[in-house]
């Protein structure tokens, strides 16, 4: 299998996307701010998205090589809310 390169381009809509090079599909991820968030950015959104975009590829990579996929099978689903901590 050939190796995929990625590019981060933003979209006519003014979201930012994550997709192949190669490959006019879906997106594989999309970021969309707000006008208060891109106010507040003033002009470094494209710098925030490819932080978000780096951050969410190191997350998971750690999550995927962290994780015994094997015994995941077994485990019941935790009952307790997920929050986000920002």
């Amino acid at each position: 299998m050939s190796p995929s390169f990625f590019e981060i381009v933003q979209l006519s809509d003014g979201d930012y996307a994550l997709r192949r090079i190669d490959d006019d599909a879906a997106p594989l991820v999309r970021i969309s701010f707000s006008p208060e968030a891109r106010e507040m950015m003033e002009d470094r959104d494209m710098n925030v998205a490819k932080a978000m975009i780096a951050a969410g590829i190191e997350a998971a990579g750690t999550i995927a090589h962290d994780v015994d996929w094997d015994d995941d099978e077994n485990e019941l689903p935790d009952s307790r809310p997920h929050y986000t901590l920002h």
